[in-house]
């Protein structure tokens, strides 16, 4: 059995959203529980996705999500964009991604093109202020910026829509290889469709390792991947929320947002029964 398990503690009473999984060809949630919460459901129309809905019963929650190692194509609804300023590109973005598509003469290999303009562009970090903030739109980069994976891969994005190609956004957790039992923190990654192919980028992976020249790839640092999102830009009505960045792990609920629990723990099981089909 494939398990992810997520636990975090929270007072009597605290509210919380958790993602409930995402269908890829690498990985597929067959169902999840929660201990330690009476749990419902809230959607996102505007993405097409379900989040568990949850209130804290006791001092601390576990939450399990079970996996298939193989599953369908990817959604077609990831490579709908979603109105909002985190997908959003600028004219001048927008002007620069079609031109280097143009040139390297469009096809898949326009999307490569682009990828590695964008790798160009990034030095992995998790800057306090982001190169989009107080933006409502992803503006044009002219010079090295830092970015996380969510800041790279939301740049990315917009610069392949821009460019008229297809592609998604999917959030989840990572376990390399070096760990395999457990992880500390979320990872997203991209996939583009073209002419009926998917190909899979993980920028920030490459930078990571010290490389700029980036392939595609599902899995370019040795480990095995655990989708539960995708799309950003989340807006879901019964929560009062609009155009919320991403739903990727399980998030407190406060007044007027929402924000990340400190002491969050990742657990997997199955990690060779993952790793065993690529």
């Amino acid at each position: 059995m494939i398990e992810l398990t997520y636990r975090f503690s929270a007072a009597k009473g605290t509210k919380f959203v958790a993602p409930m999984g995402v269908m890829t060809p690498h990985a597929a949630p067959l169902g999840f529980d929660i201990d330690g919460a009476e749990v419902g459901g809230v959607a996102a129309p505007n993405c097409a996705q379900m989040l568990a809905h949850g209130v804290v019963t006791g001092d601390a929650v576990t939450m399990r999500v079970r996996f298939a190692p193989s599953g369908p194509n990817y959604p077609d609804q990831m490579f709908v964009p979603t109105n909002s300023r985190y997908t959003r590109s600028a004219t001048a973005l927008a002007g620069e991604t079609q031109e280097i598509a143009k040139a390297a003469g469009g096809g898949q290999a326009g999307i490569l093109a682009i990828v590695n303009h964008v790798a160009g562009l990034f030095e992995y970090g998790h800057p306090e202020e982001r190169f989009y903030d107080g933006h409502d739109e992803l503006p044009q980069l002219c010079s090295l910026a830092q970015g996380s994976c969510v800041d790279i891969n939301a740049y990315l994005i917009a610069s392949l829509r821009a460019a008229g190609y297809e592609a998604g956004y999917i959030y989840g957790v990572f376990v390399p290889e070096e760990k395999k039992t457990w992880a500390v923190d979320g990872h997203c990654w991209v996939v583009t469709r073209h002419d009926g192919q998917y190909q899979e980028w993980d920028i920030a992976h490459f930078l990571k390792m010290g490389r700029r020249e980036v392939a595609p790839a599902l899995n370019p640092k040795p480990g095995v991947r655990l989708p539960m999102a995708h799309s950003m830009g989340w807006t879901v009505p019964l929560l009062g929320i609009e155009d919320f960045k991403l739903f990727g792990l399980p998030l407190q609920l406060i007044d007027g947002g929402v924000t990340d629990f400190p002491d969050l723990t990742f657990g997997l099981s199955g990690y060779e029964a993952l790793a065993a089909r690529g």
